[in-house]
């Protein structure tokens, strides 16, 4: 029987990686909650919206209502406030379920700067503080303003004038005054067991960030992440999954910028190399001893929006075209071939109609795709394609404009070019 998990809020990068990361594993079953209709409605199969917002009085007896009706296990956060609130829950016997997250004064350091600074500011290089904008020479410009609480880059600014500065800290007085870092930023994966042993450690350069978030990001070898990894597992008490960031300064020394006890939205570069962070820390949460081991390939991870459809079309037959559709510049399109094994999975009647001139068995053979659809239809070139549709609740695939429009004047049924198939897609 598998362990149900819940991930909240599951819309956040955070929590789409953790659902990329367990949606497959036949140990685990994966819920979506979060407090707004976010773009995990349409990704996790079991999603429960309209619950509080992590600052709400009935933010954990409502919690505490989804753990017990869903028989969830698990809570994996995918938020660093949601972390911090669930941490000082579990400080208080409040949550009925087991958190994956470490120790609460973990959680409560991590989630400030500050507190982060002070702890490590003997043992790791951290950023200068400027006290207040009296505090900055000339010399000092530009520097760097972050929130004291945050994540990723969100409210930061840099600062080129002592005009800037006063500007920032206006609109935001909970401002630190950074010094400001130059070079290469890089995050880095971690992992430490249940016996305190760090596992598991491996840089990234966030070569390209947008809202926060590092949207391009390739490994990088440097014995200096194992040594400051080194470092602050031995000093805070951390289990599973975690990461820290740190960018060069000016002479080229790596200073930290933060460290969080949580799945990174970009760990989806460590999980393609056979890492797979989410999964190892639930194991380990089980009590269950963990090996690692890693693929020596080189990757790059680059990231865009990504679309996601529903739609309210009710389909149980689909007639599809053959050239210049399934097949394509003389390969096999993918992606029409998921939706059609989607189909398959769901019990769609599959029809074949096309105006090959080849021998359609031999390039059925050919391309591997025989004995995959209930009906094989050849019409000739002059005959109509909509003649042989028969089935009601059909739906039509063809990259011609000219049969798709007779189709859609005589059947009256919706069609599809072969770019609109991404929108038939399903995620579960």
């Amino acid at each position: 029987m598998k362990h149900n998990i819940l991930v909240f809020p599951c819309g956040s990068e955070i929590g789409l990686e953790i659902y990329r990361s367990l949606n497959w594993s036949t140990h685990f079953n994966v819920i979506g909650g979060s407090s707004v209709d976010d773009h995990g409605k349409f990704v996790f199969k079991q999603y429960i919206g309209d619950l509080p917002f992590v600052d709400e009085s009935n933010f954990i007896s409502r919690l505490n209502e989804v753990v017990k009706s869903n028989n969830i296990e698990f809570i994996f956060p995918a938020h660093d406030s949601v972390l911090l609130k669930l941490a000082q829950a579990v400080a208080e016997n409040k949550l009925s379920c087991q958190l994956v997250a470490p120790h609460v004064t973990t959680c409560e350091i991590t989630r400030s700067k500050l507190k982060t600074y002070k702890l490590f500011h003997d043992l790791i290089p951290t950023p200068k503080i400027y006290m207040n904008v009296q505090a900055i020479h000339p010399q000092d410009l530009p520097i760097f303003l972050k929130p004291e609480i945050g994540q990723g880059s969100k409210g930061t600014h840099i600062a080129r004038t002592l005009e800037d500065i006063e500007y920032y800290t206006q609109n935001d007085p909970t401002l630190l005054l950074l010094e400001y870092l130059p070079g290469k930023e890089y995050t880095v994966d971690c992992f430490t067991n249940k016996d305190g042993q760090l596992l598991f450690c491996e840089g990234r350069e966030r070569r390209r960030i947008q809202n926060g978030i590092s949207v391009c990001s390739e490994h990088i070898k440097d014995s200096r992440f194992q040594k400051l990894a080194k470092k602050i597992n031995k000093k805070l008490k951390l289990r599973g999954v975690w990461f820290f960031q740190v960018k060069e300064n000016a002479e080229s020394q790596l200073v930290l910028l933060e460290i969080a006890p949580r799945v990174a939205g970009t760990m989806g570069l460590t999980r393609c190399r056979g890492v797979n962070l989410a999964l190892l820390t639930l194991f380990d949460a089980m009590g269950q001893d963990v090996n690692i081991f890693e693929n020596s390939y080189n990757l790059v991870i680059d990231r865009a929006l990504e679309s996601t459809y529903t739609h309210d079309i009710q389909y149980d037959n689909v007639y599809l075209d053959l050239d210049d559709l399934l097949i394509f510049d003389g390969r096999v399109n993918p992606q029409v071939m998921a939706f059609v094994f989607q189909c398959v999975n769901k019990g769609i009647t599959l029809h074949l109609l096309t105006k090959h001139k080849k021998n359609l068995e031999q390039t059925l053979k050919v391309h591997k795709l025989l004995g995959i659809f209930d009906e094989v239809i050849c019409v000739k070139s002059k005959e109509e394609k909509y003649l042989s549709i028969t089935e009601r609740n059909s739906i039509f695939i063809d990259d011609s404009f000219a049969e798709r429009k007779k189709v859609y004047e005589a059947c009256d049924i919706p069609v599809f070019d072969t770019h609109m198939i991404e929108s038939l897609i399903e995620k579960f």
